[in-house]
């Protein structure tokens, strides 16, 4: 004897709620034409500190919000008890007070507001765009997301446009990217940096029974679509915005390895205000941890781990700088001194009390930042 399903009421409201939650999100959807969505994740669960599989280096306190990781849902109390400085709602009037400056694939933010005022506004744009941040220092004007997964890039098919949209969770896109910005104190106001770092999951072996994460490129054009969406949020209109995001790029100055007094030293063919500028940049983009900075001794304190001792080859490296093998590869603490040398700049590395190193590690931590740079 065939059983047959009965359409009760109760059944038939359930149904329609849920065709109606699937319609009505694919209908927004359709209407945004945003390829950018960082939101669901984000804003309904505590989104990952890092992909799986992956556990982050614990950071010193001082280097740590108060309250934790910070979430749009609690917005109001983070802000006031991280202390950033005085609240800024208030926006450049025109984009006359805005502009962008390239250098290559390289592009940022430069404003007359004091970065006093634009760390606040920074910190409601992540968070209004669902991101958590893992990162939000005003005493040293760094702030990071935490990886967060764009569902945009999620295909639409039939059954996810109907049913599947309510259990969104289930499907993935094997990628997760993380941003950090970085606000910097300039002669007439501030300049914002938004750098990317992206991470996917890809099989381990041939059966394709288990995956791991790996780093992938970072994409500059992402930057860029983040520092246009930022500047919009200023107050700049979105057209102008756009072109002046995409303008041709200057050329991007030459480096190369050189040795200086002994020592493994990066040339850069351009003044130090830009060299600084295209070193902050390359250690954003490269991983490395930034304590601190002082432009004006041209000084990045940053902590650094060398991946021979991770036992691992090279496309690994961001895999074992996240692992829980932390307390065998402790991070080591250097400085990366950028100082101008006539019409070029020289970048060299420092050990944890000023003292030149021309270690193993040093050399690697120069190549490293020359590799981002060309």
């Amino acid at each position: 004897m065939n059983s047959v399903l009965t359409l009760t009421p109760l059944r038939a409201a359930t149904l329609m709620l849920a065709l109606s939650l699937a319609g009505c999100s694919s209908f927004d959807n359709a209407l945004s034409g945003d390829k950018l969505d960082y939101r669901t994740r984000a804003s309904k669960t505590n989104a990952l500190d890092v992909p799986p599989d992956l556990t982050q280096l614990a950071r010193e306190g001082r280097y740590q919000p108060q309250s934790g990781v910070v979430s749009a849902s609690n917005l109001k109390p983070v802000g006031t008890a991280l202390g950033a400085g005085p609240a800024a709602s208030v926006a450049p009037q025109s984009s006359a007070d805005l502009r962008i400056e390239r250098l290559g694939n390289s592009r940022w933010l430069v404003s007359n507001q004091s970065p006093e005022q634009l760390f606040p506004l920074l910190r409601k744009f992540w968070l209004d765009r669902g991101f958590v941040l893992t990162e939000d220092n005003a005493q040293i004007g760094v702030m990071e997301t935490s990886w967060a997964e764009n569902r945009a890039k999620v295909p639409l098919d039939f059954v996810r446009s109907t049913i599947g949209r309510v259990f969104d969770n289930l499907y993935s896109t094997g990628e997760r990217d993380r941003f950090r910005s970085r606000v910097e104190r300039s002669a007439t106001g501030s300049e914002v940096y938004i750098s990317h770092r992206g991470m996917i999951e890809v099989y381990d072996s041939g059966r394709k029974d288990s995956t791991i994460w790996q780093p992938r490129p970072t994409d500059p054009e992402l930057e860029a679509e983040f520092l246009t969406r930022f500047m919009v949020s200023l107050g700049a209109k979105e057209e102008l915005a756009r072109v002046a995001v995409a303008a041709a790029p200057s050329a991007a100055p030459k480096t190369r390895v050189a040795t200086v007094a002994s020592t493994a030293t990066m040339e850069i063919d351009d003044s130090f205000d830009r060299a600084w500028r295209q070193v902050g940049l390359a250690l954003d983009r490269g991983g490395f941890t930034v304590e601190d900075r002082d432009r004006s001794s041209g000084l990045y304190f940053v902590r650094y781990i060398d991946p021979k001792l991770a036992g691992k080859d090279e496309p690994n490296f961001f895999q074992k700088l996240f692992s829980s093998e932390k307390d065998a590869l402790r991070p080591q603490r250097y400085r990366v001194l950028v100082k101008a040398a006539g019409a070029k700049s020289l970048v060299s590395v420092q050990n944890s009390s000023g003292a030149a190193d021309d270690s193993a590690i040093a050399r690697q931590i120069i190549g490293r930042l020359t590799d981002e740079l060309r």
